[in-house]
């Protein structure tokens, strides 16, 4: 049975590093990071998210601003919002919540944050430093898997990753990540050819395809580590349950099966997910070090 790589622990370990790095550079520098989040609209699931942030920032020991607006606003509005942001020397890190209204264009509003500032790592610049290997800001996501990769195999050199998905979030920064990290890696996607006999060449599997189970055991090779990324919300086990609406979380990976397999796995929900908003504390730390010329201070997280 595979080793549990416990997402949720080592997120909760790294925050407590990050609000003891913070309380020690705000007392020796007077430098106190900030986060400023921009919520426009009431999704449901986004204001969860946003107010996740907003409660691990304060117990970081961060300054923490969000700004939620009307779902009516207008891109020239958020813009001028994003720019204000961009100027104010008490934000280190600006987050533009997506989904974004219909009528506003997220690639243009992206493109706006001061790629010094993109805690998301979303902007093009940040994109381009992290495929020539300059320093940057990385997307959370894929940065929280390497952590957890690292932190379970030590080194990952020489080793073959397979990253299912491409996208500009999660796959591709992921897999320039593990390039970085000296293994040979593979992207594969939902139109790549007999992808489970790919998959079984992996010593590393990253799942990030958004498809539920979509990764059977049979794809896995034996004493592989599976990360997970995908977060689906599927019909409960019990039929009774699930013709109430009942639901539950599973990712991309069949875990079950799996887990028989693996070596190592992170679970769904508790490995990838918590990892993700632990490491946007990460980004925010690094960016008001790096603005104050402080990079130094950050030897500890690398």
């Amino acid at each position: 049975m595979a080793h549990i790589i416990d997402g949720k622990a080592f997120a909760g370990r790294l925050r407590e590093r990050i609000g003891a790095k913070v309380a020690d550079l705000t007392a020796r520098h007077g430098l106190k990071p900030g986060l400023a989040v921009v919520l426009v609209g009431e999704d449901p699931a986004s204001q969860v998210y946003v107010r996740n942030k907003g409660e691990q920032t304060h117990a970081a020991g961060m300054h923490s601003v969000t700004h939620r607006l009307e779902a009516s606003t207008t891109q020239a509005d958020l813009l001028a919002l994003v720019h204000s942001l961009n100027t104010d020397p008490a934000i280190h890190g600006i987050l533009v919540q997506l989904p974004l209204p219909a009528h506003i264009d997220s690639n243009a509003v992206l493109a706006a944050i001061d790629p010094n500032k993109d805690v998301d790592g979303f902007h093009v610049v940040n994109a381009g430093r992290l495929a020539v290997g300059l320093p940057g800001l990385v997307p959370c996501t894929p940065l929280g898997c390497l952590m957890l990769l690292k932190d379970h195999l030590g080194s990952l050199k020489g080793k073959h990753a397979v990253v299912v998905g491409r996208s500009n979030i999660v796959g591709k920064p992921m897999a320039q990540l593990l390039l970085q990290a000296d293994c040979t890696v593979t992207i594969a996607h939902s139109r790549t050819a007999d992808l489970p006999a790919l998959c079984r060449t992996a010593d590393i599997l990253v799942a990030a395809v958004g498809r539920p189970e979509m990764v059977k055991g049979d794809w896995v090779k034996p004493g592989a580590a599976v990360i997970d990324v995908g977060i689906n919300r599927v019909p409960a086990r019990d039929p009774a349950a699930a013709a109430a609406g009942k639901t539950r979380l599973v990712g991309d990976v069949a875990y079950d099966e799996a887990a028989a397999v693996a070596g190592a796995i992170t679970p769904v929900p508790g490995g990838v997910g918590p990892m993700t908003i632990a490491v946007l504390l990460l980004n925010t730390l690094t960016a008001a070090c790096r603005s104050h010329g402080l990079e130094a201070e950050l030897a500890e997280f690398n």
